[in-house]
């Protein structure tokens, strides 16, 4: 779900690059369409982004964030100007009504914005407000199911304001959690019969909060976040070693800690992840009727961290993979692919994000 302005451009698929825009950095990705209409990688690239200059999906200093996107745009060597962006899924009301499928697009709206009034805590001029029909209803050729999204103005608008000063323009404003879901619905896509009556389950394990979707056929049957993440580990290196919280950051990435580091915090870090994962899945089994996972896929910048697929592997009992948002794309010369095995779990909202030039 998404507002797409790019449309009022009138041109088909104008360039757009993906932004995220998350506690911990900004994240970016340029896609093209390679050859046979395969997505190809142009560009990628990250910009960490100081403490406090976004705290739990809000901006907080729109100085610090626009000059970080400066950054990460000079050094991905993009020129393109249109971005897509994304919410938080906690700064969305998302719901799915039923109209009758009869309504022309501007009764629709009407209807759409009377019944948003019954959902959302908030006077309506407060507040954008978005909808998707997302097809008919089952047994039901008289109705439709339509999906609504509402978030604050000024959530947004802050989005928007971060962007253009940084010199680019904001054209589509998504959900992080439905932007990584069509990075994985494509990777989905790729597995053996498509990936039909499998149940995957999704751990993106980001800075502070681990976000966690749970897919059947291309519906998301189970969703909720943790508060878990990187930053515990970074914590950890800052208490055991004297250092600020930057430089344990900087050091935890190019592993210059000392030997002891892997056994002393490391090993502790995994048993923790591993048992937030096997808490989720027991989690999901107790409160829905599902009493299976197929397949787990790791993201977010701790996925590579070497041992922990194998550790929730043996945990869950369940096949465990990293996944990258870009496999099976063409990757143009600009990109480095040594970095980008590491890199890539950590893009999959900034993937699926540009990948809304297409959709």
């Amino acid at each position: 779900m998404a507002l797409d302005l790019a449309s009022l451009l009138g041109r088909r698929n104008p360039p757009l690059i993906g932004l995220d825009i998350s506690t911990s950095g900004i994240k970016l990705v340029e896609l093209s369409l390679g050859a046979n209409s395969n997505y190809k990688l142009e560009r990628y690239g990250s910009e960490p982004l100081p403490r406090g200059a976004v705290v739990d999906g809000n901006i907080e200093n729109i100085e610090q964030v626009s000059e970080a996107i400066r950054r990460v745009i000079k050094k991905s060597g993009t020129n393109v100007k249109n971005a897509a962006l994304a919410m938080p899924a906690s700064a969305v009301i998302t719901k799915k009504i039923i109209l009758a499928a009869h309504l022309s697009e501007q009764a629709l709206e009407v209807q759409v914005e009377s019944e948003a009034n019954q959902y959302i805590p908030f006077a309506m001029d407060e507040v954008s407000l978005d909808f998707c029909v997302l097809g008919p209803v089952a047994n039901s050729e008289e109705d439709i199911e339509v999906l609504l999204a509402a978030s604050r103005k000024e959530k947004i608008e802050d989005r928007v304001a971060v962007i253009e000063a940084a010199g680019m323009q904001a054209k589509v404003m998504d959900i992080e959690s439905y932007a990584a879901r069509a990075a994985i619905d494509r990777l989905i896509e790729q597995q053996p019969n498509a990936g039909q009556d499998q149940i995957y389950a999704l751990f993106q394990i980001g800075a502070k909060t681990t976000y966690i979707s749970i897919l059947l056929n291309g519906q998301v049957i189970y969703e909720r976040d943790q508060q878990f993440g990187g930053s515990q580990l970074t914590q950890d290196i800052v208490r055991n070693y004297g250092l600020s919280f930057e430089e344990a950051e900087a050091k935890k990435k190019i592993g210059d800690l000392p030997d002891s580091y892997e056994m002393e915090l490391v090993e502790p870090f995994l048993e923790s992840a591993a048992l937030e994962v096997t808490r989720a899945i027991q989690f999901f089994f107790t409160s829905t009727p599902y009493t299976r996972v197929d397949q787990i896929f790791l993201a977010g910048g701790c996925a590579v961290i070497p041992g922990l697929v194998d550790i929730v592997a043996e945990r869950t009992k369940i096949s465990t993979t990293v996944v990258s948002p870009f496999k099976g794309m063409d990757i143009s010369s600009n990109v480095n692919e040594k970095w980008l095995r590491n890199d890539a779990p950590s893009y999959l909202v900034a993937c699926g994000l540009a990948m809304r030039r297409f959709g």
